[in-house]
């Protein structure tokens, strides 16, 4: 449960690089900083380090300047924190990006990224046969790179011994309350949430939010073909016998083509483009049995179970959660 007494701070060290995301860094500062001013000590110290000690310029323009050459420090830390940058592409880390961070999490009690900083522990080997997650939009990319890594892509925080991983962005807020849960308990990350006017735990578990239904590039042929048309009628007969007469394939091989291809089998994905469809008539102010019945859903029981596997809340949270400022400014 963690424990609140006073004891020694914990050394926190967050690795700077150009281009990281600045809400990966500010987020998970801002509820250490909390912790610490709620608790009315010093229970985390903080220092930040890029290489060769430089200021570096975040993603949004932003400069911040580093406390320490990230080359040259050597701990120990209690926890080390690698926080991503905005890059869709999931392009891999260099070594450069690596090795400190390899040799650095040797001499930390733990390790935990934000976003794709994901990807540099797997590179790093860090979560090779672990749990981890990362932000949707590389999370492919990611499964691909580090096949010895057991990723859970809809995850918002995944803890695996000393290693914890988080989704994207904002997620590194969920990440550092869980971190300040595991030292000092339950009741002081509650603290520190309400203080921050965050969820310590988002409604509807633990799923991400996502945006758009991820897709690989396919070229041109019968899976493309079988996925632009799910895309262009959600709503429409999209059974496996049907898609792969489509296909002019057996639905057994399309099966497989899926699963090589898409990442997934046809019938989920048919289930995700019909959730994506019933989230955007949500947000446009639908109610949930007409969002249902535009998606393709056999009904909207039907359609509630599919949106909560998918989403992580229920419709009617969602549609109350996202329609409030559309409602507030007509």
């Amino acid at each position: 449960m963690g424990d609140a007494r006073p004891g020694p701070a914990r050394q926190v060290l967050v690795v700077l690089r150009d281009g990281v995301q600045l809400l990966d860094v500010a987020g998970p500062l801002d509820v250490l900083d909390a912790a610490n001013r709620l608790l009315g000590r010093t229970a985390y110290r903080v220092r930040t380090a890029s290489p060769g000690g430089r200021d570096v310029r975040t993603g949004s323009g932003l400069v911040v300047r580093a406390d320490t050459d990230l080359d040259t420090v050597r701990g120990p830390f209690d926890t080390l924190l690698v926080p991503g940058a905005f890059d869709l592409t999931g392009a891999p880390p260099t070594e450069a990006d690596v090795a400190p961070v390899r040799r650095l999490a040797a001499r930390s009690r733990r390790t935990a990224s934000v976003c794709a900083g994901a990807l540099t522990l797997a590179a790093a080997g860090l979560l090779d046969d672990r749990r981890a997650t990362t932000h949707w939009a590389v999370a492919r990319a990611a499964a691909r790179a580090y096949p010895a890594t057991r990723w859970e892509p809809d995850r918002i925080v995944v803890a695996d011994g000393p290693v914890v991983t988080s989704a994207g962005v904002t997620a590194g807020i969920d990440l550092a309350l869980a971190l300040v849960e595991a030292d000092h308990g339950l009741v002081v990350a509650r603290d520190v949430a309400r203080w921050l006017v965050v969820f310590l735990r988002r409604p509807g578990g633990q799923a991400q939010f996502r945006t758009r239904v991820p897709l690989p590039a396919l070229p041109e042929g019968a899976l493309r073909r079988v996925v632009d048309a799910v895309l262009d009628a959600p709503q429409a007969d999209h059974r496996l016998e049907t898609l792969a007469d489509r296909a002019a394939m057996s639905p057994r091989h399309l099966a497989r083509c899926f699963r090589a291809e898409v990442g997934t089998s046809p019938a989920r994905f048919v289930e995700a483009v019909r959730v994506e469809t019933v989230r955007d008539a949500l947000e446009r102010g639908s109610t949930v049995d007409a969002a249902a019945r535009r998606a393709g859903f056999a009904s909207a029981e039907v359609m509630r179970r599919a949106f909560v596997r998918v989403v992580g809340t229920s419709p009617a949270d969602y549609r109350a959660r996202f329609t409030v400022l559309a409602g507030a400014a007509s």
